[in-house]
């Protein structure tokens, strides 16, 4: 589990808490400017998003506290070279029942079409429309938090007209009654913009950020996939499949993975890699 985004929400959160003062901090709790800022920035975004992306988003959530590890690059190299030392000695038809045992869609799938004998070209085509439709999913969803930090601030500047605008009438009428709303109204035009950028810059841009890191290890497990598959395909060398598909790695990455494979997996190499 991911929690480097509870951890920076917490900090941040305590920083301008800190910043702020104890003693003063109920003078930025203001319920006219939660419901301008918070209440407008997720109206607009109900307004601008159907309700099949709406419903998404506790996933999208869940999605930015899960760990890498189910698109492991690493782990989907050593079980590609598992299926490829197979094929290599029982031929592509034994991946079938191996092919069983994957739980990652994406990877069963391709390993089926490997099985199913189809031409190299139409299983490269086939497996890359997906992740590009796949991609379009992952814009589409991280849109909304793009377009929800942009919102936050322009409601924060909505809300710091309105109470400038009932500051100035105030000022405009006579009495006691009209200068006693001035604080209050002056309260509401900067506490505004405070929120809407903390909404925007707590929030939505660390969701952001993270939905695109995930996004890009998805991608890069779904392109080591393909590759390896059709090295599979082809009969290509399980320990040249290996060290082609952790070329997407960092050097030191990549160095700690092929002295470990040479030292756990000697006799396998020398068996099945020759």
């Amino acid at each position: 589990m991911d929690l480097s985004m509870i951890i920076g929400w917490v900090v941040a959160i305590i920083l301008i808490i800190n910043g702020i003062t104890a003693d003063k901090l109920m003078n930025f709790w203001d319920i006219p400017s939660i419901l301008i800022t918070v209440g407008g920035t997720l109206a607009a975004i109900v307004a601008s998003y159907p309700f099949r992306i709406l419903k998404e988003v506790p996933k999208h959530i869940a999605i930015c506290f899960r760990g890498n590890k189910k698109y492991s690059v690493p782990q989907a190299v050593d079980s590609i070279v598992d299926l490829a030392l197979i094929a290599r000695q029982s031929g592509l038809l034994a991946l079938e029942e191996r092919a069983e045992d994957l739980k990652e869609p994406f990877f069963k799938q391709a390993v089926l079409m490997i099985v199913d004998a189809n031409d190299p070209d139409k299983v490269r085509k086939s497996l890359e429309k997906q992740v590009e439709d796949m991609m379009i999913r992952h814009e589409e969803a991280k849109s909304l938090y793009i377009r929800g930090s942009g919102y936050a601030p322009a409601f924060g500047m909505i809300g710091t007209l309105v109470g400038l605008i009932n500051m100035l009438k105030g000022m405009n009428l006579s009495g006691s009654g009209g200068s006693s709303t001035l604080g209050q109204d002056m309260s509401v035009a900067l506490v505004t913009t405070f929120y809407g950028t903390i909404l925007s810059n707590v929030f939505f841009h660390p969701i952001t950020q993270k939905l695109s890191l995930r996004d890009a290890e998805e991608i890069l497990y779904c392109q080591t996939i393909i590759e390896g598959v059709i090295a599979i395909q082809s009969g290509e060398n399980p320990k040249v499949i290996r060290e082609r598909l952790l070329a997407s790695l960092a050097q030191k990455q990549q160095s700690k993975i092929l002295a470990r494979v040479g030292l756990n997996s000697s006799h396998g190499a020398t068996e099945g890699e020759k």
